[in-house]
């Protein structure tokens, strides 16, 4: 019997989508954190389950070919990164085997698996960053990251995955909160002021929003932190953002500028993007220029057919492609997202493109009445996937050619089998690291309708 506390020696045979490295104890399956394939371990049972347990590791005795140096101090503790610790070509191989075991465990699909695209940076990639606050037992307050499944926050100086000028800003920040005595919110009084800096880029225009997110509107001492901010001139808005809710979400609905525009614009595939503190933006603006003329490459476009993109947010993915297509119709069922769309095809010129504020059913249903017969549908669905009505109603649709575009590859492969039993085929399948050094890996499929 496998008892909590007890120590084994095992090996590392292979790991889950978490990062955790995967071992056997006399066959019973064993999770343990921060290990590579090819390590010899020693470990300690921390909680065992019913056909599996946890372990921590206690002593590397013979280290994985595939094992670097890590470069962070906060690597065993942060939330983010798991895969510091083994090169990247290793990670790569890891995210491409992740998601074909996915399509072929979940999804039963035998398709072209093409190799997975890299990211070109892996550090320094990302444009947005979300820092909790909370105050050390001297009573200063520091920012840093949740501990994986927790809300400890982990104090962290310099995170590699960010740009170096968010350290910056975030010290400035941090020394006017200490300055000015300004409270920090307690998640467990509900009191204080100040939850999160909140910290966005748009990497080609250059511009910088800062966020506070407070309790409420009113910040004293506004107009010192304004002039200490600002003697960076690419910062070009200063934004309190209201969440007086006790919850987990980070972000509340109301927003006040205290400096500069509402909004920064950033440029992406060629159109000029506004990005406010609510739009949903890709965090990293390179691959995502690739994830997208991949699925514009899928999409096979000629100019001569209508595209509808469901899930379509602030419109980026179909006004990439508006210029190759005859008609875009964009669908997403929040109304700012909406509102971003338009404007965003309003400033590129973009007249050929209809967003409708709508659920996948409502906008399937109104567009049939239209008669429109998309030849493409684009989907982009959050984690848990279209599910079984929005493949319903896609297929309803009759396009040609369905391009999926996921950031979960097991809902996607459950998505993708439904497809298949409704007169659809999986052509190929291209996975995308978009964030390189996480667990995360995104992937595009297109599938066509069978003649």
């Amino acid at each position: 019997m496998i008892a909590k506390n007890q120590e084994y020696i095992i090996d590392i045979i292979g790991m889950t989508n978490e990062g955790n490295g995967v071992g056997k104890i006399d066959g019973f399956t064993v999770f343990v954190p921060l290990t590579a394939v090819g390590d010899r371990v020693r470990i300690k049972v921390v909680k065992v389950c019913s056909s599996y347990c946890y372990a921590r590791l206690e002593e590397i005795l013979t280290p994985s070919p595939d094992r670097i140096p890590v470069d962070c101090v906060a690597f065993s503790q942060c939330g983010g990164c798991v895969y510091r610790h083994i090169s990247y070509d290793s990670e790569l191989r890891l995210k491409q085997q992740q998601v074909q075991d996915a399509f072929e465990r979940i999804g039963g699909i035998d398709t072209d698996y093409l190799p997975i695209c890299a990211g070109e940076r892996i550090d320094g990639y990302r444009n947005k960053s979300q820092y909790p606050l909370a105050v050390n037992t001297e009573g200063k307050p520091y920012a840093g990251f949740y501990a994986m499944r927790s809300h400890r926050i982990v104090p962290c100086d310099r995170c590699l995955l960010l740009p170096d000028r968010f350290e910056a800003i975030k010290r400035k920040i941090l020394k006017f909160i200490e300055e000015n005595n300004i409270s920090i919110y307690d998640e467990l009084t509900g009191k204080g002021l100040i939850r999160h800096i909140y910290l966005r880029h748009a990497e080609k225009t250059g511009e910088i929003m800062v966020v506070l997110v407070c309790t409420r509107k009113r910040l004293p001492h506004a107009d010192r932190l304004v002039e200490m901010l600002t003697s960076d001139p690419d910062i070009v808005s200063i934004v309190i953002n209201v969440n007086d809710k006790n919850t987990n979400v980070i972000l509340g609905e109301s927003c006040f500028v205290l400096y500069g525009k509402e909004q920064i614009c950033d440029i992406l595939c060629s159109n000029k993007i506004n990005i406010s503190p609510l739009s949903f933006y890709q965090v990293n603006r390179d691959q995502a220029e690739r994830l997208y003329e991949i699925a514009s490459c899928f999409a096979g476009l000629t100019g001569s057919e209508i595209l509808v993109d469901l899930y379509c947010g602030a419109g980026t993915i179909g006004l990439s492609m508006a210029k190759k297509v005859k008609r875009l119709i964009g669908v997403e069922i929040i109304p700012q997202a909406i509102e971003n769309a338009k404007e965003n095809a309003a400033q590129n010129g973009i007249s050929n493109a209809e967003f409708i504020c709508a659920d996948a059913a409502k906008a399937t249903k109104m567009l049939l009445r239209r008669g429109f017969q998309p030849d493409v549908v684009i989907v982009d669905p959050p984690r848990k996937g279209c599910g079984e009505s929005v493949v319903r109603d896609i297929v309803l649709m009759k396009p040609e050619k369905v391009v999926m575009i996921s950031c979960n590859p097991a809902t996607a492969a459950r998505d993708c089998a439904m497809f298949q039993e409704q007169g659809y085929r999986c052509v190929k399948i291209q996975p995308v690291d978009l964030f390189p050094r996480t667990a995360h890996v995104e992937c595009v499929v297109l599938l066509e309708m069978i003649k």
